[in-house]
């Protein structure tokens, strides 16, 4: 089974994607943005800013992303466009959260001033919704329209967001 999680920064993904595939046991694949800044050295708001200007910066974190997952019988696929790009994901998740409580959930990953963190994960939304809709003609806000599964992350813990998702593939 290849399960594919979707949704804005702070929402989640990346925690929920672990503790699922480790509940499951099978492999987590969360190849970011984050992952190729460490590939090349350098920063990660660097790699978004080259991300601006070259659109083959998303088009090869996508393409390897889907390379990983399809290699594997069984995997959870954890990124912004898994829902989209994992077309055969045997099920497809969105996580949801209000711009307020994903910018709190990045201050205290992270650090920083939280209006700061608020304004800053506006601007990359917005900055990545145009971004998707230009390379490959996605709208990545309408994730509730193909998810088999939506959830709203607010006021749960990461585990009953595990459960929750465990319960759809029974």
């Amino acid at each position: 089974m290849r399960i594919a999680i979707s949704g804005p920064s702070g929402c989640g993904n990346t925690t929920v994607s672990t503790l699922l595939s480790k509940k499951l046991g099978c492999k987590m694949i969360n190849f970011t943005f984050r992952s190729m800044a460490e590939e090349r050295g350098i920063d990660f708001w660097e790699m978004c800013a080259l991300a601006e200007k070259d659109d083959n910066v998303d088009i090869e974190c996508d393409r390897r992303q889907v390379q990983m997952a399809m290699a594997e019988d069984a995997c959870v696929l954890g990124s912004r466009l898994a829902i989209w790009m994992l077309k055969d994901a045997d099920l497809k998740v969105y996580l949801k959260a209000s711009v307020e409580e994903r910018a709190r959930r990045i201050v205290k990953r992270e650090g920083g001033d939280l209006a700061d963190r608020r304004e800053q994960t506006m601007q990359r939304d917005a900055h990545d919704t145009a971004r998707y809709k230009r390379i490959y003609g996605i709208d990545n806000t309408k994730g509730p329209e193909i998810a088999d599964l939506v959830i709203d992350t607010e006021g749960k813990t990461p585990e009953q967001i595990v459960d929750l998702i465990i319960d759809a593939i029974k």
